[in-house]
């Protein structure tokens, strides 16, 4: 097994406003090799940006998918929002994450022959605190088409196109909007820039950035490309703090 080590320094004042908490947190992934991580401490205080860097296969995506609830750690603690994710069954931690996360997956995971509509309020289905929220400044759609107007997809143009017929970069706007619909306090986000040439990089943190800032959320996201940390608060580099072993002996 391999097995890597996060440390994330935090001060006083980051800790007693953080959204997530990780201490002595272990995971593996099934098999006698599979990869394995433990993180001795991670915080994300709230409304920051961080950016969790390294090269393919340094457990950037696991630390996202522990601290969504995707799958649960063998010990230690994990605390989001108050909550400790690891004392919740498995439909507990998937009604908590969506309610709390917004997600904007690598391949974007999009329902290919819905509109983009339908795949911007999608999350509104599965949680009545964020369907309330986006209703607040008038209906769930109206709001819908003012994120992706944000975003910098014309909702008039697209709002009832198949999402299939975007391209990468509209259905990454599409995903954004997904992601911040209702105003979840965390937005998760797995390597959403990786198609895009730098400019257009750029151009969609700052939005993405606008948004999240009005909503009051923090963003973490991961990356390979360490040069867009100039538009974090933060930047953990995994390829410089992770210790790696193979074989039975990292058991």
């Amino acid at each position: 097994m391999s097995a890597a080590t996060i440390a994330s320094p935090a001060s006083a004042a980051d800790n007693a406003s953080a959204v997530v908490r990780m201490r002595d947190v272990k995971f593996r992934w099934p098999g006698a090799r599979g990869f394995g991580l433990q993180i001795d401490s991670f915080t994300l205080p709230a409304r920051a940006k961080v950016l969790l860097v390294g090269p393919s296969g340094t457990g950037k995506s696991t630390v996202l998918s522990l601290l969504c609830g995707i799958v649960a750690p063998s010990s230690g603690t994990l605390e989001v929002m108050g909550t400790d994710l690891t004392r919740l069954s498995h439909s507990a931690r998937d009604r908590f994450r969506v309610e709390h996360f917004g997600i904007i997956f690598q391949m974007f995971n999009l329902l290919p022959y819905g509109s983009v509509l339908d795949n911007v309020m999608l999350p509104l289905s599965f949680s009545s605190v964020r369907a309330r929220r986006a209703s607040q400044g008038g209906t769930v759609e109206a709001e819908a088409r003012r994120l992706l107007d944000s975003l910098g997809l014309d909702a008039h143009q697209f709002a009832n196109h198949s999402t299939a017929a975007l391209s990468v970069g509209q259905q990454q706007r599409v995903a954004a909007a997904r992601a911040l619909i209702g105003a979840p306090e965390i937005i998760v986000a797995d390597e959403p820039t990786s198609a895009l040439d730098r400019n257009r990089q750029l151009a969609f943190l700052d939005l993405l950035f606008a948004e999240a800032d009005k909503a009051g959320a923090a963003v973490i996201m991961v990356s390979h490309e360490e040069e867009l940390g100039k538009r974090f608060d933060q930047v953990v580099r995994l390829d410089e703090i992770c210790r790696a072993q193979r074989g039975s002996a990292a058991a």
